[in-house]
């Protein structure tokens, strides 16, 4: 069983950054790959960025390279750093972990999940 814990979340202005965490109980974090969802209101759960179990392999949905996610497996926490942040990011962002050392960008693959954190990105 492994339990993520999501924090860093919050209200900041379009431009602003943040950096998300999720830390992970259990002995096996470095044996997962990990990923970032997000839901905004009315909206279906959709794709962030993953990244494999070594960190050497990240997918990301945002293609102007806002985003960035990484991992520290010696202290079993991956990292969002959000940069230019506009008001359409806003969303609960949750932290999820596949039993699979290859990321995938779909959320059924995962079989963990956080219980999620805010971000709101005001105009």
């Amino acid at each position: 069983q492994v339990q993520l814990v999501e924090s860093g979340g919050g209200l900041v202005q379009a431009g602003d950054s943040l950096r998300l965490s999720c830390a992970a109980s259990g002995r096996t974090f470095s044996s997962f790959a990990m990923g970032w969802f997000r839901q905004a209101p009315g909206k279906e759960r959709e794709f962030v960025a993953a990244i494999n179990w070594s960190g050497a392999r990240t997918n990301y949905a945002d293609s102007e390279g806002r985003f960035t996610i990484s991992r520290d497996n010696a202290k079993n926490t991956m990292y969002l750093q959000m940069n230019s942040l506009k008001p359409e990011d806003t969303a609960v962002y949750y932290c999820a972990a596949a039993k699979t050392r290859y990321s995938s960008t779909y959320p059924g693959q995962y079989d963990y999940w956080g219980q999620g954190t805010q971000v709101t990105v005001s105009s």
